[in-house]
């Protein structure tokens, strides 16, 4: 799998493992070989989204990978961003683009770190999709967002659909308000492939 980065084997990856060998093999060519030729604007469409719900920083990047979200949160006016990624080799791309306060190498089912306390919000752009985390991604996320703060994920639609993503918010009904979900292109005009036209729900919410 680690020789042949490409979106299909993302989608067909099963285990941590997995994930960090492709990502390994995919860092550095992941902005200009993926995320350009793909013309892949969701994680602009998550910080745009994350700002006009009112969120601010200090923020977690959740599955921060090169930083694609980050730097659309920076060029938006958000600071104080920590990203976090169970790609070592992801982040030291993203580290390199200088947007990050911090970044970690953390399974996020192992629990999130908050080393300067609970975060004012988390985004997590193209991480809750197939073959990478399903619903039992939320709960982390949450216990590292503060009350108050607002977070704003990504969820590949057909995945939301299938891995049972309304059955988790249903039992997180009072732990969160303010939820929405809408939906976003994850690819723009230039795509092309059998992925082009795939969407994702924009969803979110406020930690009570």
């Amino acid at each position: 799998m680690a020789k042949d980065p490409s979106l299909d084997a993302a989608y067909a990856l099963e285990t941590p493992e997995d994930s960090k060998q492709l990502y390994a093999s995919w860092a550095d060519s992941y902005d200009s070989d993926f995320a350009r030729i793909s013309d892949y604007i969701l994680p602009e469409a998550v910080a745009r989204h994350f700002v006009n719900i009112g969120g601010f920083g200090p923020v977690l990047d959740v599955g921060a990978g090169t930083g694609l979200c980050g730097t659309a949160l920076r060029a938006r006016g958000i600071e104080d961003i920590d990203g976090t990624d169970i790609s070592a080799d992801m982040l030291k791309v993203a580290k390199t683009k200088g947007i990050y306060r911090t970044t970690r190498v953390e399974n996020l089912f192992d629990g999130l770190a908050t080393p300067h306390g609970p975060y004012q919000g988390a985004v997590s752009s193209g991480t809750f999709t197939n073959g990478h985390v399903g619903p039992n991604g939320i709960k982390p996320i949450l216990a590292a967002v503060r009350s108050g703060g607002r977070v704003v994920i990504s969820v590949n639609t057909k995945h939301y659909a299938a891995a049972g993503f309304e059955d988790i918010f249903a039992q997180l009904e009072t732990e969160i308000d303010d939820l929405t979900t809408t939906e976003a292109a994850i690819y723009g005009p230039s795509a092309s492939g059998d992925h082009a036209k795939d969407t994702a729900l924009l969803v979110a919410f406020r930690r009570t």
